[in-house]
């Protein structure tokens, strides 16, 4: 995985939280670090505590935790694409259908969903949700209009037209209004951004990934001891392209800061399989190369929102004979979470979305407040540790080019 010396422990850390495609404001994963991580301390035994964060900089927070008879200094902080995801968002309903025609026929006429149904049916049946959902929500207003119009219309004749426009048009706002409860919208809307241009980056997205990577270029020059990137859903693929523009510039990073990357519950696939996703493609193979850094993939097949298990590197058909990671496993929430708690979470699949960033009630290796206020580096704590017998590692994608 890395060639990196054994650093001694960490004191000091600076942590780069990448989010999934969210338009919600980034407190919402302080007082989640605050919550969980108070929950995590309590069940694992060990002390951890965060505050504000001062002085310059993307949104965050200090977290001061003492583990295992070390004190940790971590500064957190989270890299904001959120606005671009509300630009993303803010379409009229018949610009959401058009939305989802478009998104399908991007997805079918490629053969990207059929590539993607050979991996995990968790989220290409999270991808279908959203399409099926919208479409039954069409399908009752015009049902409840069409029966309206059946009692008016001996009535008022072609008047009745007129409240079953109105009812239809009720419906379809409601619908829309409730989608905190549905995530119809907001799947269609996620999908359709990735689709847009085939799997490229908008330039808008391109500018700001190379803010991110500005701002870590510019930490690997701070007195630290590990600099951790971590991506969680859409924010992985987003990590492995800042991370890749990161070390393509510097030609490589010292002993110190250690550089460790993160990706938990990943949905690669969804990008790096359409067909435009040359640079996505081509950041993979160029990061999996890479010794000089740690990285660790982590998913769970509990989770359906992700392609668990699959080695995103792999999947994507570019793997070649350097590939040296990622470190693919488990967070096996069967087996980390107590029964209980397993069945009341199951079939909350956008919340199980978020386990990795929660706390577990029998936590194995993976801990993700011991890895981001621990003393351990990413790399030290899963020194020696074999992946994942149940990943899959075929090349599966139609398009595996790297150059457009």
């Amino acid at each position: 995985m890395s060639s990196q010396q054994s650093n001694p422990q960490v004191r000091k850390r600076r942590v780069f939280y990448i989010p999934g495609y969210d338009p919600i404001h980034p407190r919402r994963y302080r007082e989640l670090y605050r919550k969980e991580g108070g929950a995590q301390a309590e069940i694992s035994g060990y002390q951890i505590d965060i505050s504000a964060r001062t002085g310059e900089g993307p949104y965050g927070w200090q977290v001061t935790s003492q583990q295992d008879g070390s004190p940790v200094d971590a500064d957190v902080q989270v890299l904001v694409w959120s606005d671009i995801v509300r630009d993303s968002m803010a379409q009229s309903i018949p610009a959401t259908y058009l939305q989802l025609a478009r998104t399908a026929w991007i997805y079918i006429s490629t053969g990207t969903l059929w590539r993607l149904m050979q991996l995990r049916k968790g989220p290409v049946i999270a991808a279908l949700y959203p399409v099926a959902m919208l479409l039954l929500q069409l399908f009752a207003s015009l049902l409840i209009a069409w029966g309206l119009v059946s009692v008016l219309k001996p009535l008022v004749g072609w008047w009745s037209l007129v409240p079953a426009a109105g009812v239809i048009y009720a419906l379809m706002q409601w619908f829309r209004k409730i989608d905190n409860r549905l995530f119809a919208y907001y799947l269609m809307h996620d999908y359709a951004h990735s689709a847009k241009l085939y799997g490229a980056y908008s330039q808008d997205l391109q500018s700001r990934l190379r803010e991110f990577s500005d701002l870590i270029t510019e930490t690997l020059d701070t007195d630290t001891d590990e600099v951790l990137v971590v991506g969680h859903s859409s924010g992985a693929h987003l990590g492995v392209s800042v991370l890749a523009d990161v070390l393509r510039r510097r030609g490589g990073v010292q002993d110190k800061p250690v550089l460790s990357f993160l990706t938990l519950g990943q949905v690669v696939p969804m990008v790096s399989f359409l067909p435009q996703a040359h640079t996505l493609r081509a950041d993979l193979k160029y990061l999996s190369e890479r010794a000089d850094m740690t990285w660790i993939d982590v998913s769970a097949p509990g989770d359906g929102c992700a392609f668990a298990l699959c080695d995103p590197v792999a999947v994507s058909g570019v793997a070649g004979p350097k590939k040296c990671g990622p470190l693919v496993l488990s967070a096996a929430f069967t087996q980390t979470l107590s029964p209980a708690r397993w069945q009341q979470l199951r079939w909350r699949f956008f919340r199980l979305h978020f386990q990795y960033l929660c706390a577990f009630d029998q936590p194995g290796l993976y801990d993700y407040f011991r890895i981001t206020a621990g003393p351990e580096t990413l790399k030290q704590r899963f020194e020696g540790r074999a992946p994942s017998r149940s990943r899959i590692e075929r090349s599966v994608s139609k398009y595996i080019a790297v150059e457009a």
